[in-house]
């Protein structure tokens, strides 16, 4: 079973970066003290050429216009519902920090809003949660299908059984697809992963849905 990282690719260029990065914050804590813990964490990873295609008002983005295949979206806390999340604490990150983050969330508009709608309810800095999320990114494995250049038919179950191989720990409950209808066929948009607070994967709650149909199209890279 073939698979990739979400740091290869076009992203191979930063290898070095991100080495001398994961040396430094080797051994940090993941959580900070003193703010009340969430009850898990969802990661939604984005399909960009599809997103890009659906949205012209993305289509100047950095990922747009670089051609990623996958980006992150977000890493949203599970925490009651209509809690206020906002936060006006800094989302700056050191240089080094930065490029890393870039590799998956290439846009920095788009990581700085997303630490101010979130930041409030997260249980560590700013430094802290998108570490979290390169952590994620990096060890979850993701079928080569899903960066192909080309553009494909796949069964929902199938791509499915394709994350369970590749990741053995995922729950056949822990992932969700996303799409979008086009004119002809509904196309593949996000995947959602569902997270303990630890870290280790874990079955999605009841209320993040799927949103594909039996057999769905992933739009192939640019």
């Amino acid at each position: 079973m073939k698979s990739v990282n979400l740091f290869k690719g076009q992203w191979i260029r930063f290898v070095q970066a991100a080495l001398c990065f994961a040396a430094m914050s080797f051994g940090a804590p993941l959580y900070a003290a003193g703010k009340q813990e969430v009850a898990g964490y969802v990661m939604h990873v984005q399909m960009t050429p599809a997103a890009c295609s659906f949205d012209s008002s993305r289509q100047k983005q950095r990922k747009c216009l670089e051609g990623y295949s996958l980006t992150i979206a977000s890493l949203l806390p599970e925490v009651p519902l209509n809690r206020d999340c906002s936060t006006r604490s800094s989302a700056r990150l050191s240089p080094l920090q930065a490029k890393v983050v870039a590799r998956v969330m290439p846009d920095e508009n788009a990581r700085v809003q997303l630490w101010q709608d979130v930041g409030g309810c997260m249980p560590m800095n700013a430094s802290q949660y998108f570490r979290t999320i390169i952590n994620f990114a990096e060890r979850l494995k993701i079928p080569a299908d899903l960066t192909s250049p080309n553009t494909i038919e796949v069964q929902k179950e199938s791509l499915r059984q394709q994350f369970i191989r590749l990741n053995p720990s995922l729950p056949a409950n822990g992932i969700r697809f996303t799409c979008q209808s086009s004119k002809f066929n509904s196309i593949l948009t996000e995947i959602r992963v569902c997270y303990q607070k630890n870290g280790q994967y874990k079955q999605c709650a009841s209320h993040i849905m799927t949103g594909c149909p039996n057999e769905f199209t992933i739009k192939g890279s640019y």
